[in-house]
């Protein structure tokens, strides 16, 4: 099936790894022109040396620096003459209950997960106005609308980015700019591979992986991979969405329990 996305332009956050590398292969796949950023380029370079050069523009670029958003999306856009699309990516989680959380780390993660947001919007809007088909994508997480015990803070930032994209989508349908989010549940990535490490458990990786998607309440039994949440990102992106703003989709194995 064509998306329409080939010789299309598409901005990507947090590309080394992940989601951000697997959405970032799949649009390359789809013959896009992909601009991807990520702190460590060395990484983001290593990881994405087998993809097409010509097609390829990678840049290291913090998202809560604005003048180093400006400059990567100026980049792109010189590279390859605009920007179609943006996927805003860049993210972690803090693991820690409220108590021990310093407003430093709270101030982080708000700054992450909204100014990383804002940022690479404002920065491309223009761009993304005089496309055809502009659109965004907004990488968030299911506990957005159902806070983790967990994950306070982190879930209180997801669910004001959630606000934030539906308010967008308002603004900048104006404009004839899509944006939409991705709301993701427990994906294998190499955070959980890190936990299964510090847990240091008897357990294998698949049994360990097993009992976590279990106690989470993971309907499908199991953690996500990176391509099952690219493909919905890739989606949304094609202009055979182009109906399509202000929505959410679920990818978390059926564990949100909400209506």
């Amino acid at each position: 099936m064509d998306l329409g996305l080939r010789d299309r332009t598409v901005l990507v956050t947090g590309a080394s790894s992940g989601v951000g590398l697997a959405t970032a292969q799949m649009l390359l796949a789809e013959g896009a022109n992909v601009a991807a950023c990520a702190r460590d380029l060395d990484r983001l370079t290593a990881v994405l040396t087998d993809a097409s050069t010509e097609r390829l523009h990678l840049v290291s670029c913090d998202v809560t620096n604005q003048s180093a958003v400006e400059a990567f999306v100026e980049s792109a856009v010189d590279r390859f003459g605009g920007a179609d699309g943006v996927v805003c990516n860049a993210g972690r989680s803090l693991m820690a209950p409220i108590e021990s959380t310093t407003d430093a780390q709270i101030r982080e993660e708000f700054d992450l997960k909204i100014f990383g947001v804002l940022n690479l919007v404002r920065a491309a809007q223009t761009h993304l106005a005089t496309s055809q088909v502009g659109s965004v994508v907004t990488v968030n997480a299911i506990l957005a609308r159902q806070p983790e015990p967990r994950l306070p803070v982190t879930s209180a930032a997801r669910a004001a980015l959630l606000n934030l994209t539906r308010t967008l989508a308002t603004s900048l349908g104006s404009e004839g700019i899509r944006i939409n989010s991705v709301l993701l549940g427990l994906v294998d990535t190499g955070q959980w591979s890190r936990r299964y490490a510090e847990a240091d458990t008897s357990l294998t990786y698949a049994e360990w992986a097993s009992e976590l998607a279990s106690d989470r309440g993971v309907v499908l039994g199991r953690l996500g991979t990176a391509a099952e949440v690219a493909f919905p990102i890739v989606s949304l992106l094609s202009p055979l969405s182009g109906y399509t703003t202000g929505a959410c989709i679920d990818v978390g194995g059926g564990v949100g329990r909400y209506v």
